[in-house]
């Protein structure tokens, strides 16, 4: 089911993702502790359109989860801390 892109952006800062704007909407992960890790995503700028689940899923895999974990980062049941151990235990961050 597609998402909109201001629920995306706002579920993706909520998570300790932190926007930076170029030709995309770019956002990278930071971990609790202020680290950068290589988790990362970017989206089309645009104030609100949905987003396919075609593209949701290459998302999820720019940002180290699979689907059904990305969903679950976007839908709030994944918290910040449990993508940080998930990004742990799948190598270095």
């Amino acid at each position: 089911m597609p998402k909109t892109k201001r629920d995306v952006d706002a579920a993706l800062l909520r998570k300790g993702f932190v926007r930076k704007e170029a030709d995309h909407d770019f956002f990278i992960c930071y971990t609790m502790d202020g680290l950068e890790t290589a988790a990362h995503t970017k989206a089309s700028h645009g104030k609100s359109f949905d987003i396919s689940d075609r593209l949701l899923s290459q998302m999820a895999k720019q940002v180290k989860l699979n689907y059904a974990e990305f969903r679950d980062l976007l839908d709030c049941p994944l918290n910040r801390e449990e993508y940080e151990r998930i990004l742990r235990s799948n190598g270095p961050l």
